[in-house]
């Protein structure tokens, strides 16, 4: 097919030998199966932020590191220089969290590269050797649902014993490939210590799970892991082979009203993510 513009640049760089075919157009970006050498990867293009539906809250963005002060304070000012900055961390945080995950050994796919806003990274492939599917694409039995649930909750703990909570984890962001799930899109990724919702954004992740699979294994929807892993992290016992329970003991005192109307508005800023995502299907 004929290379995007924003994909010449890595053609002429030596980057990326050939566009194959678009994989898909999501929310934040577009993704194309490029041929680099004998691999086949997959190139994700970032949207401007204008084109994109997800936002950059600041609950999102919560002190994160930037090049230069003079970054920093153009960002806070909303100049056009400071926009341009607030898009390259943007973008650059995707790439980060990457690495430092799959240092980690943390399920998400292999980075190769990235340059001029374009994300080369490894292609998740099915048994069949095609793109794998997202979880929403497919259908589980009770014990495969059981499964998936349970490794995605080791890596979640495994991400978090990294210092990082995806921030935006439900089946449209994990694939199903040959060998189990990989977690992808990650440029909302927080750091579990810098940033104050950390542990609302790691308790709606684990509920996300929970929610999905629960259609398919009822059982799990009694579950309450993500209090019970924000509470080890927190205790300074977790640990990527801690063996979780799925049970958490609430202590007893006043209702934080704030707290409830914001897991309100949590739930229905992802209803309306996920009626976006259908529609883009």
């Amino acid at each position: 097919m004929k290379p995007p513009k924003r994909l010449q640049s890595l053609i002429e760089e030596g980057l990326i030998d050939t566009v194959v075919r678009q994989l898909m157009s999501g929310k934040e970006a577009m993704v194309y199966v490029v041929r680099c050498g004998d691999e086949t990867r997959c190139a994700k293009i970032y949207k401007e932020a204008d084109q994109r539906s997800f936002r950059q809250a600041v609950d999102y963005t919560e002190n994160r590191k930037v090049k230069n002060t003079r970054q920093a304070r153009a960002m806070a000012k909303g100049t056009r220089f400071g926009r341009q900055a607030a898009e390259a961390a943007w973008q650059s945080a995707e790439v980060d969290a990457l690495y430092r995950l799959a240092a980690a050994g943390v399920r998400v796919p292999t980075p190769h590269n990235f340059c001029d806003g374009v994300l080369l990274m490894e292609l998740v492939t099915d048994e069949q050797g095609d793109a794998a599917p997202r979880l929403n694409d497919v259908e589980f039995t009770p014990e495969q649902a059981r499964l998936h649930h349970a490794t995605l909750l080791t890596e979640v703990v495994r991400m978090l014993c990294a210092g990082v909570v995806h921030g935006d984890l439900s089946e449209f962001n994990v694939l199903l490939a040959a060998d189990g799930p990989v977690i992808i899109d990650l440029p909302q990724a927080v750091d579990a210590a810098g940033n104050n919702h950390a542990s609302r954004m790691l308790l709606r992740d684990v509920a996300n799970l929970r929610g999905f699979f629960g259609r398919f294994a009822p059982d799990l929807l009694t579950t309450d892991y993500g209090h019970e892993i924000w509470d080890l992290y927190q205790r300074g016992v977790l640990r990527p082979e801690t063996v979780l329970t799925g049970r958490f003991a609430h202590k007893l005192g006043p209702v934080d009203m704030g707290a409830v109307m914001g897991e309100i508005d949590d739930a229905r800023a992802e209803e309306a993510a996920r009626r976006l995502r259908m529609q883009t299907l």
